[in-house]
């Protein structure tokens, strides 16, 4: 029984989207039948894997079934936490009544063998070389304190492994600390995994204040569910 971790599948199987990924790119070219592959060869029934945004390019959730169910027909649980683009993502517990095999996380946490999924959406991190608003703020702020309600989730249920799951990077472009990586850091949170970049390689991965840091992009795992426990 093991933990896996992927980002960003991207899926629109609705007819009424219209993505497709290679646009960005030739390693996209059939991303979707890759990845089921790579999964279905790798992930077995007892697994878990956190699927850690940008799950759907839907707008509505009637359009993105079809990419849930998609995804609850690959074996083992999945732990979800919303992305960037996300859209179709509301009313958390009608989310989480919806299948068997699927939890969506927000401002809570799940328990998966002898460890606790925990995270948040994240966004952009102030300091770096990107423009960063009072809008941009105002949600950094909001997000920290949703991670903090799941982190402090955990811990009031006695939970000594944390998994830390967040879409954006918990860095700036320049790889500084930032509230997120403050949060993961109290918390002892051992691992944490995170999406969001495509196309380069320049995300961080490896180890800020004793946490361990893990991009999962599917384009950056080769599509291949990446194993953490």
């Amino acid at each position: 029984m093991s933990i896996f971790a992927i980002a960003d599948p991207h899926l629109s199987f609705s007819e009424n989207i219209e993505k497709p990924m290679d646009v960005f790119g030739n390693k996209w070219s059939g991303h979707i039948e890759k990845l089921q592959k790579n999964w279905k060869a790798t992930v077995s029934e007892k697994d878990t894997v956190i699927v850690a945004g940008d799950i759907s390019w839907a707008m509505k959730l009637t359009d993105a079934l079809p990419d849930l169910d998609f995804l609850a027909a690959l074996p083992g649980r999945k732990i979800m936490i919303k992305g960037n683009h996300d859209l179709w993502w509301s009313g958390i517990n009608k989310l989480n009544g919806l299948y068997e095999n699927i939890d969506f996380l927000q401002n809570s946490h799940f328990e998966a063998e002898d460890h606790a999924i925990c995270g948040s959406r994240g966004w952009t991190c102030p300091g770096g070389g990107e423009d960063f608003t009072k809008e941009d703020e105002k949600i950094y702020r909001r997000e920290l304190l949703r991670l903090e309600m799941s982190l402090q989730s955990a811990t009031a249920k006695g939970s000594k492994n944390m998994i830390g799951a967040i879409h954006f990077p918990p860095t700036n472009d320049r790889f500084e600390r930032s509230g997120f990586t403050d949060l993961f850091a109290g918390y002892r949170v051992k691992t944490v995994v995170y999406g969001h970049l495509h196309g380069v390689n320049n995300g961080f991965e490896g180890e800020i204040d004793g946490v361990q840091y893990r991009m999962v992009t599917v384009d950056h795992t080769n599509f291949m569910p990446m194993k953490l426990i």
